[in-house]
């Protein structure tokens, strides 16, 4: 700014309200476009990928389904003696088993069971593997070794045969699924965060809080977790889809859910018969389609969150 004879303050030029061209007006939007967080990026890439978002739509429809199957259909167990092997109807959409029973109700109430025993198992496998790479991660050196090896020693169990003993010591259960079914899916968690740990470990802040007295556990509540949040959801949402199938797997086997309580796998357990599946396709039709159809849309929800979530994400 310069001042005239008279005194009177003059703009310089250029600036604003003076008579110079001053810079150009940014465009609007433009500045709320770079600023965008990570969080409304990830977001706009999963709402791009379509078949996440049918994945998503279609897992919500099995949800709500599968909740709210005491208002839509009957009681899953209610037998029906005029209309035993009934195919498809009106009274029964899905037609009747061997028993009588509507495998209409029997399919919705089926959903819940095994979408709890994926849900409840992934959770666990999720919280056991983060607890335990995350201290592996910070520790290392022996606790590191120890841990890592028992991954490998876990890893090397298939599940079924992890049932199959519990299954035979305490008896057949959605309890025994869950449990078995978390205790034996938590390294892949647990991997996933042994490596965001890794990656932190030596960053200067994390340095600072461990000089200044911070424990293991305030680092893994202030800082492992958080950085290690949308990794572990990818993992946990492709996790639900395989418990949901070991489920469906050790329930075929007799390992799993008991009779008469349905689940898609005893359902189909119940027309393994090789009459049953020519004759009456409506025993098994429906709960594998149930399983087909929430798993890839399962599995849709994890590829989308997963290209969301990483630098490598569609756009």
């Amino acid at each position: 700014m310069t001042v005239t004879p008279a005194g009177a303050p003059t703009e310089k030029p250029g600036t604003p309200g003076g008579g110079g061209d001053g810079p150009p007006p940014r465009k609007g939007g433009g500045a709320r476009a770079g600023s965008a967080s990570p969080r409304a990026r990830a977001v706009r890439r999963f709402r791009r990928n379509r078949l996440a978002v049918a994945g998503t739509a279609v897992l919500g429809a099995v949800i709500l389904a599968s909740l709210l199957a005491p208002l839509i259909a009957g009681h899953p167990n209610a037998v029906d003696l005029d209309a035993v092997r009934e195919g498809p109807s009106g009274a029964h959409w899905f037609g009747t088993d061997t028993s009588g029973r509507d495998v209409f109700a029997r399919t919705l109430h089926a959903g819940r069971v095994s979408l709890l025993v994926g849900l409840a198992a992934a959770l666990g496998a999720v919280v056991v593997g983060t607890l335990f790479g995350s201290v592996s991660g910070l520790l290392g050196g022996v606790v590191d070794n120890v841990i890592m090896r028992i991954a490998d020693i876990v890893m090397s169990f298939p599940t079924v045969v992890v049932i199959l003993v519990l299954a035979g010591i305490v008896g057949p259960s959605v309890t025994v699924l869950i449990v078995a079914i978390g205790l034996t899916q938590w390294p892949v968690a647990g991997r996933v965060v042994r490596g965001v740990t890794l990656s932190l470990r030596d960053r200067e802040y994390i340095q600072a809080a461990e000089a200044s007295g911070a424990n293991a556990w305030w680092l893994i509540r202030k800082h492992v977790v958080p950085a290690a949040l949308a990794p572990v959801t990818v993992t946990g949402t492709l996790a639900v889809a395989q418990a949901i199938m070991l489920e469906t797997t050790a329930s075929f086997l007799g390992l799993g859910v008991r009779p008469p309580q349905a689940s898609w796998g005893n359902m189909l357990n119940d027309a393994q018969n090789l009459t049953l599946i020519q004759t009456m396709p409506w025993l098994w039709i429906p709960p594998g389609v149930a399983i087909a159809v929430t798993v890839l849309a399962v599995n849709f929800v994890g590829d989308g969150l997963r290209d969301a979530v990483t630098p490598g994400g569609r756009t």
